[in-house]
């Protein structure tokens, strides 16, 4: 995208669902965007050059399935999940999430409960750790958690 402009300021998302990345190569802080206009996004989303790449999220028509586990490869307490979770915490008594294997469907996971906080999609694979997946968490130095969770859909509300 540097290639083009060198400055974003606004965004209109015309069909179909994105992330958005604020580094190149799908690194950095991160954001999802579906249809709609984003006037006046950097506010919204607390991004602070623009957008450096780019990434479409293809719709999943089938069921959603994903393993969270408490700790990094694989470890601690596993919950399989099927539908969106607004609290590890509340719901599975979890302190935290970091490490998953999502097996259907593509993912949206929040740093806080309530589907708050810096955002990370995942799509089907086995994420071990998320202490290196590229997204800087400025003073949590024990790496990515996330504690809350929700299926991406075509008729999703945020």
């Amino acid at each position: 995208m540097s290639s083009y402009m060198s400055r974003c300021q606004s965004c209109r998302v015309q069909s179909g669902c994105f992330m958005v990345y604020e580094r190149p190569n799908y690194m950095g802080n991160q954001y999802f965007m579906r249809r709609g206009e984003y006037s006046d996004y950097q506010s919204m989303m607390g991004m602070s050059d623009g957008i450096r790449s780019c990434r479409m999220i293809p719709m999943h028509r089938g069921n959603f399935r994903m393993r969270i586990y408490e700790r990094e490869n694989f470890g601690g307490q596993m919950h399989e999940m099927m539908d969106d979770c607004d609290s590890i915490q509340e719901r599975y008594r979890m302190s935290d999430c970091q490490s998953c294997n999502v097996m259907d469907g593509h993912w949206l996971m929040y740093e806080q409960p309530h589907f708050r906080g810096r955002q990370m999609y995942m799509r089907p694979g086995e994420y071990r750790s998320f202490r290196d997946m590229g997204m800087g968490m400025g003073g949590m130095s024990g790496g990515m958690r996330f504690m809350s969770m929700r299926r991406i859909m075509d008729n999703m509300t945020m």
